[in-house]
């Protein structure tokens, strides 16, 4: 009898158009897999929980993206629950999320990342910063580059959205080739450089088709190569990530490589990172789902 899946998508988060994309893709690669599969489109908790009640999934693959879908919220709840689901727990989620946190743990064990302070809103607009222009301003919690502003000049902060107590990373900006590398089960599978065909790789160059230019394998020195691969495996294994993770860097030769943060939760559209990886790799994205799902766990009482 096969598993019976319940593929959670949408959700609440600024990144909903993408994780409804994601979610719709992974369903006809799961059902192709021989699953049964329902989709869910998740906008109102009670309803979710009567979906729950009503299909008894075996597994829930998680295809929300942001914040509530990658960032613990769904992972405690289905902990709770004793459902499994796919991607990482609720602690590595919850870590993986938050920038500052993630920072630290990078600075524990090796991993170089850009100066940088946690501030809100409020105090920066009040006292700005000791970070030399360019630097960079970005949500604490929050992923897909949503609400990344680059400060190259005074002029560039009239562009600047957030309320006053929103907790912000105002960190170095990095110039140089942006670089992702994708752990699935603990191993890195290769580095891909974006190259975006204007301006950086912001929410646009991510999901636009045609917008952003993959060089795979990426065209880097070997020794860096090989640290980029070497530094996302460490990560993946401190924050004990589970099945798959992507974590995107920067290098230049004045500043090494630089890891700008991970993500917990990768998206699977048609144009994310992490399947066109295992693609080069020989894998394809039926299989590559069918793995999360066989993976899939959640905290035992």
């Amino acid at each position: 009898m096969s598993k019976k899946v319940l593929v959670v998508k949408g959700g609440f988060s600024a990144e909903r158009e993408v994780s409804l994309v994601s979610g719709q893709g992974i369903a006809a690669a799961l059902t192709e897999e021989g699953y049964e599969t329902k989709e869910h489109d998740l906008h109102d908790v009670r309803e979710f929980l009567n979906v729950l009640n009503e299909f008894k999934p075996d597994v829930v693959f998680n295809a929300l993206h942001g914040n509530w879908g990658e960032d613990g919220e769904i992972q405690g709840l289905l902990d709770m629950l004793q459902i499994p689901y796919t991607h990482s727990g609720l602690k590595a989620s919850a870590v993986g999320m938050d920038k500052q946190i993630t920072k630290l743990v990078c600075q524990s064990i090796g991993i170089k990342t850009p100066l940088g302070e946690k501030t809100t809103y409020r105090e920066f607009a009040k006292t700005g910063t000791a970070i030399a222009m360019p630097y960079v301003i970005k949500p604490v919690c929050d992923g897909s580059s949503v609400g990344v502003y680059i400060i190259r000049s005074a002029a560039d902060l009239k562009q600047v959205e957030f309320a006053d107590d929103d907790e912000i990373l105002i960190e170095k900006y990095i110039d140089g080739q942006e670089l992702t590398v994708s752990v699935l089960q603990g191993k890195a599978l290769t580095v891909t450089e974006m190259r975006p065909q204007e301006g950086f790789y912001d929410y646009h160059a991510k999901y636009t088709d045609g917008a952003t230019l993959h060089i795979i394998p990426a065209e880097i020195p070997e020794p860096i190569f090989n640290e980029a691969l070497h530094n996302a495996e460490k990560l993946h294994k401190a924050l004990e990530c589970k099945t798959v993770s992507r974590c995107d860097f920067r290098y230049n030769k004045q500043d090494g490589l630089v890891l700008l943060e991970i993500n917990t939760a990768p998206g699977m559209t048609p144009l994310s990172l992490v399947p066109e990886q295992y693609k080069h790799c020989g894998g394809t994205y039926s299989k590559l789902c069918k793995i999360l799902v066989e993976e899939a766990s959640c905290r035992k009482i």
